[in-house]
């Protein structure tokens, strides 16, 4: 599939919850060049309800999904479905009126008593010894997701319509059934009839294939989709609108006047922000827009005028220095010793990422010496708890520790400045901050500095500070073409 010269943009649900910024700052925006059409749109569902419809991303709360995943017989997840609703319906309120508040409120009243009746006929049908409901939790997880995304991109493109632009819905949820056909079959089957010259897409970031999007990206799946339509239309470039600039640091942290966008990095560099659990894009969908030499935008949708930050597979900055100091904090060291691990350091290892992976806990880093090996985990206190229990009855003789900690780290596409690492290391002691393991590979994009978790907003300020502040950049670090 070969539409034209176009793009394909995904836009993020904080910003899709700001209507008349995106109408004006994303849709608009490029028509006073002349380029309102040669766009494709895939939309995430309006900011939190994505959290509703399955739990929070952040603290855990349970939503529909967790509520009906941990239910035995209680209906506290119908509670929860009815009360979207209502949510729904209330930003449904907020950007219609008569008789397109009806439609829009009939578009979504079919979804939700859908999703009810399929939930309390699974819920009957599992009361039954002969079935399971961990069975069908993968395809629930799915169907709910899918809710909001359909929800988002059908009011974009009414609105669109209503505006003067010839939005046009694409539903790649497949919420009426339909074959088993793969993602890519999916999306080639739904632009086969489209006009880019004169139609302007608004796609679900949800996308239904038999394998199921969220058991390999979870809650990546939008950015999947968006990467494959890119890819599998051979668009000129893709971009990603979010409410904020890629920057140098968070702005919340280091100031507003201090940080700066990037402006130019690479794909590695994003790759070193999604292991952090900040990511620009999804790695697994990076890596078909980098296999098809396909660039990424990124840009703030409330700044248009910004080129935002371009990134590249063959980008490397025409001088050596920081890009960016990122981090997470509640981060989980789990260090297991044992005197006879000397020699068969490699075979523990992988003992030891077995029972981690068991678990599903994501690795961010590890140490690796002699006899000791700790690895840095993303997850919570009950999976290391989990993880901590299986080590030690599998490692009996060694002592294991876990401690609660937070990485700093300073990346680039090009690290090698001289001094750099002393330099860091001195802004760090300067405040009182002990660095409890580091690292820096011999790729040099990045440097990792395990410190207290206490200390991890002082740390990113004086690596901001010493790293990149001292450069003065202006408006970006390197100008996106």
């Amino acid at each position: 599939m070969s539409l034209a010269n176009h793009s394909v943009e995904k836009i993020g649900g904080t910003s899709m919850s700001d209507y008349v910024s995106v109408r004006d700052n994303i849709i608009l925006q490029p028509a006073q060049k002349g380029n309102l059409y040669q766009r494709v749109f895939v939309v995430s569902a309006y900011g939190g309800i994505t959290d509703k419809l399955l739990e929070h991303k952040k603290n855990g709360q349970p939503g529909v999904y967790a509520l009906f995943a941990n239910a035995v017989n209680d209906e506290s997840w119908l509670s929860a479905l009815l009360q979207l609703k209502q949510d729904l319906m209330a930003i449904n309120a907020s950007l219609f009126s008569d008789l397109l508040l009806i439609k829009a409120n009939a578009f979504i009243d079919e979804r939700i008593e859908n999703a009810q009746k399929v939930l309390t006929n699974l819920q009957l049908l599992c009361s039954h010894g002969h079935f399971s409901i961990e069975d069908h939790l993968a395809r629930v997880r799915e169907m709910l997701a899918s809710i909001g995304e359909a929800h988002s991109a059908w009011n974009m493109a009414q609105l669109l319509q209503r505006d003067g632009v010839n939005g046009v819905f694409v539903d790649l949820t497949a919420w009426q059934g339909g074959d088993d056909i793969s993602l890519d079959e999916r999306i080639l089957r739904a632009f086969e009839s489209l006009d880019l010259s004169c139609e302007l897409p608004i796609v679900t970031g949800y996308a239904y294939s038999p394998d199921g999007l969220m058991s390999t990206f979870d809650r990546g799946y939008s950015e999947m989709t968006f990467s494959r339509i890119a890819v599998l239309s051979e668009a000129k470039e893709a971009v990603i609108h979010k409410e904020f600039h890629l920057s140098s640091a968070d702005p919340r942290l280091v100031g507003v006047d201090n940080a700066v966008p990037i402006g130019r990095t690479n794909y590695d560099v994003a790759d070193q922000l999604a292991n952090l659990g900040m990511e620009a894009i999804h790695p697994k969908a990076a890596k078909g827009l980098r296999q098809k030499n396909i660039a990424l935008r990124i840009k703030n949708t409330f700044e248009p005028e910004h080129k935002g930050t371009l990134i590249t597979g063959d980008y490397v900055s025409d001088e050596p220095c920081v890009e960016i100091i990122a981090g997470c904090r509640g981060v989980y060291g789990i260090e297991v010793f044992d005197q006879d691990f000397v020699g068969d350091i490699a075979r523990i290892d992988q003992d030891i990422l077995k029972i981690i992976h068991r678990f599903k806990a994501n690795i961010i880093s590890k140490d690796i010496n002699a006899n000791t090996i700790t690895h840095y985990l993303s997850t919570n206190l009950k999976t290391v708890k989990r993880i901590r229990a299986a080590l030690e009855k599998h490692f009996d003789e060694a002592e294991i520790k876990q401690q609660k900690v937070a990485i700093v780290s300073a990346i680039g596409s090009d690290m090698q400045v001289p001094g750099i690492l002393a330099r860091t290391v001195k802004a760090l002691a300067d405040q009182n901050i002990s660095v409890l393991a580091m690292h820096q590979s011999m790729r040099q994009v990045d440097m990792q500095f395990l410190v207290n978790e206490n200390d991890y907003e002082q740390a990113i300020k004086s690596l901001h500070g010493c790293l990149v502040e001292v450069h003065d950049h202006g408006d970006a670090i390197c100008l996106a073409s």
